[in-house]
């Protein structure tokens, strides 16, 4: 399995805008209004561990999606709207297969286990979580009945992985999932159009980040 840089900071524009328009030419996409209001901001595992090039977890194109995302989170402060981050930890009583399938697991006291500089947002709430899906065991589901949540932005690391499994995870409790193209990053191309490719197919609607901040200017 071959770590890409698929997107660059110069280049995720121009490549998530291809990758849209091949799916449009694939799939009657479907393209649900965003309705800011009754919407929450996900933004999963922006960690150390996947942004540090000594880790075995970096991941190539991440650093490219950190100013599509805080684009983007700085709408949703402005307009005093729930963002909840999430930070991956484990614990050998709580790893379940994670240690198994990645033969280590990311614990609190890691040097890679914070949050990138970045995404340390007061305004947002934190929630850690234990496996791929940011539902299971945790107060996410709460957090948003609490906020009277109908959709959820899914943002983060990695596409194929945490977002997909956490898209799926929303969709059977009936959010509306919003899965911005050039807001997720994932080890290449190849796993992360096929995540878009699944979930275009049945779970989420799959936009680009400037499409949502067109809506929330009124465009």
């Amino acid at each position: 399995m071959k770590k890409l840089e698929y997107f660059t900071e110069t280049t995720i524009g121009v490549n998530a805008k291809s990758m849209y328009q091949k799916l449009d030419g694939h799939f009657d996409l479907h393209k649900d209004q965003l309705i800011p209001q009754k919407s929450a901001l996900l933004i999963l595992d922006m960690q150390n561990f996947f942004h540090n090039n000594k880790s075995h977890a970096y991941v190539p194109s991440a650093k490219a999606i950190i100013k599509p995302i805080q684009t983007l989170s700085d709408l949703f402060i402005q307009n005093n709207l729930p963002i909840i981050i999430t930070r991956h930890i484990n614990t050998k009583e709580d790893a379940k297969q994670m240690d198994y399938w990645w033969r280590d697991i990311l614990t609190e006291g890691s040097e890679f286990s914070q949050l990138i500089t970045e995404f340390d947002i007061p305004q947002a709430k934190l929630i850690v979580k234990s496996q791929y899906d940011a539902f299971y065991n945790t107060r996410l589901n709460e957090i948003l009945q609490m906020n009277n949540i109908k959709q959820v932005i899914i943002t983060g690391v990695m596409t194929h992985l945490c977002c997909e499994t956490t898209a799926r995870s929303a969709f059977v409790r009936g959010y509306k999932v919003f899965f911005p193209i050039d807001g997720t990053a994932t080890y290449n191309e190849e796993f992360h159009f096929a995540t878009l490719t699944n979930l275009a197919h049945g779970f989420a609607n799959i936009v680009l980040i400037e499409n949502l901040l067109h809506t929330f200017n009124g465009k």
